[in-house]
């Protein structure tokens, strides 16, 4: 029996049983005061309330040139919410799990979690068009239906999903506080940075936490798709291997000499046979008596 800590990245020798998250009472609670306060930011903002002159003031208050000695670790600390990046890290590690539990559910939550976020912000961005702070033309005005895209915050959402689908496919309590807590930081990190850069205004970064949140309490929802999808995968897979194993036993298999071509078995050729008696015919003189 292995005793390293090494044992524990082998192939489980079976699927574990994993408990699927279910749409909860506390979930759709959840998941409708988050909907609620995603839809006052956006009214608030369309009716250029208190939070746009918030916003107003935290950019021209300009938090990058107040505090200009972290600018350069936080220039590197916002890829965490850059989609590309964080996609291919988290793709990387949900793949190994894949593997590791003979399942494909993690990359398929991950997908589809990333698809519900593409739609659903890339859909209120291109609808909105707000502009950024740095793109601003009037001073105190909202600046939506100018052709932007930044409402609201791509980076900020981005963060709460994809750090936060390790939390929701945790197969511990202890692991969910612990990704929890920690996908938290990091969203909230992120969405901050942004607001210091001045890529983001604050009302921005608020409705991509939102906006986040909001995609990943419904992929309960989402569980009986996924689990229709894997279910469809792993049968196409199996019926590509036995066929590429019957191809296999039909082939024959000719040794190949080294650097030349692969003989060709020409077919053997069997000699004429005549019947006995006619040949007995021909050899033997007819007797007169």
């Amino acid at each position: 029996m292995r005793t390293d800590i090494f044992a524990r990245l082998d192939r489980e020798p079976e699927p574990p049983k994993i408990e699927v998250p279910r749409m909860t009472r506390t979930r759709l609670a959840l998941f409708g005061g988050t909907s609620a306060f995603y839809l006052a930011i956006v009214v608030a903002v369309l009716l250029s309330t208190w939070l746009v002159t918030l916003d107003w003031k935290i950019m021209l208050f300009r938090p990058y040139q107040q505090w200009p000695e972290i600018h350069g670790f936080l220039d590197y600390y916002v890829v965490l919410g850059q989609r590309g990046p964080t996609a291919v890290m988290v793709a990387a590690w949900l793949g190994w799990r894949s593997w590791r539990q003979h399942t494909l559910r993690p990359l398929l939550c991950l997908g589809s979690a990333l698809l519900l976020l593409n739609v659903s912000v890339g859909a209120v961005k291109l609808g909105l068009g707000r502009l950024g702070p740095h793109y601003a033309t009037q001073v105190g005005s909202a600046e939506l239906f100018a052709g932007g895209d930044i409402f609201p915050s791509g980076h900020t959402a981005n963060a709460v999903v994809t750090w936060g689908i390790l939390a929701y496919l945790a197969t511990t309590p202890r692991a969910r506080r612990y990704l929890s807590a920690l996908s938290a930081v990091v969203a909230l990190g992120v969405g901050l940075t942004t607001v210091y850069l001045g890529t983001h205004w604050l009302s921005d970064v608020l409705l991509g936490w939102a906006a986040g949140l909001l995609v990943l309490l419904a992929l309960p929802w989402c569980e009986p798709v996924i689990a229709v999808a894997e279910a469809w995968i792993l049968a196409a897979r199996d019926r590509v291997r036995e066929r590429l194993r019957e191809r296999r036993r039909l082939v024959p298999s000719l040794p190949v000499a080294s650097g030349g071509p692969r003989p060709v078995r020409e077919p053997v050729r069997e000699p004429v046979r005549e019947p006995v008696g006619v040949a007995g015919a021909r050899r033997t003189p007819a007797t007169r008596g």
